[in-house]
């Protein structure tokens, strides 16, 4: 996240592969989001990913992002890619999809 405004909401989304599905993956993500302040979603992928998406202050995202692949996830996360791009829309809070 160089070369960004700290004070400037950013949208990360990230796809989340491993042990994802089935294993209450969703749920989790969407208690942590809410815990730092962040909107957005979590929603299967039919190749059995997780795709998250996160709107908040870079920090938080980062922070997120940082959880996606720490030891305490539900179920075995083998890798997680992301992005980083404007905010859209907006969402109402972290939604399961």
């Amino acid at each position: 996240m160089h070369g960004r405004d700290s004070n400037e909401p950013v949208r990360a989304t990230a796809w989340v592969r491993g042990r994802v599905q089935q294993v209450g993956f969703r749920w989790w993500t969407r208690a942590r989001a809410l815990e730092i302040g962040l909107t957005g979603y979590a929603s299967n992928l039919d190749d059995g990913r997780v795709q998250v998406v996160a709107e908040g202050l870079p920090a938080d995202c980062e922070h997120l992002l940082a959880l996606l692949r720490g030891p305490d996830t539900p179920g075995a996360v083998s890798g997680v890619t992301e992005i980083w791009t404007a905010t859209g829309d907006g969402y109402d809070g972290f939604a399961i999809r």
